[in-house]
């Protein structure tokens, strides 16, 4: 089974939350497809990927880039998984698809915005159902992670 985490961001957004999560994800010799709930999402999140430390950068690319299959993290609206990634993001309310091919899914919510939260709640239950080992972390005022179930 997929192992299955939930992060609900209290303390900082996606754009900050994000890149430690798939930097540590590439450090593990996996490789990552986030999957955005909108082409405007996953545009931004394009260019974050490049600029979000002075220092570095987290190579990536999209679903429509011609060597998609050759990403270490691929960014995405659709369900598939060209780059043939062993961890699956799920952003801003997108719709899983069948996760039984991933070592590990993890949903990132915004605790700010109710629908996101809903939605995980929903999603929880599912994955719950499907017999998934889901485990669900919430961000300490200090921006750590902390298990509460």
């Amino acid at each position: 089974m997929t192992e299955v985490l939930f992060y609900h961001l209290t303390e900082s957004a996606l754009e900050d939350a994000l890149p430690p999560l798939l930097e540590k994800s590439l450090e593990r010799g996996w490789r990552a497809v986030v999957q955005t709930g909108s082409d405007e999402r996953r545009d931004a999140l394009d260019t974050h990927l490049w600029t979000y430390r002075d220092d570095s950068f987290l190579a990536h690319g999209t679903e429509h880039d011609q060597h998609a299959q050759h990403q270490p993290v691929l960014l995405t609206t659709g369900t598939g998984n060209a780059n043939a990634a062993r961890i699956r993001f799920m952003v801003d309310g997108a719709e899983p698809p069948e996760l039984s091919g991933y070592d590990r899914a993890v949903f990132m919510f915004d605790g700010h915005d109710m629908s996101q939260v809903e939605q995980a709640r929903g999603h929880w239950k599912a994955m719950k159902t499907a017999g998934h080992a889901a485990t669900y972390w919430q961000q300490t005022p200090e921006r750590r992670w902390e298990r509460k179930a």
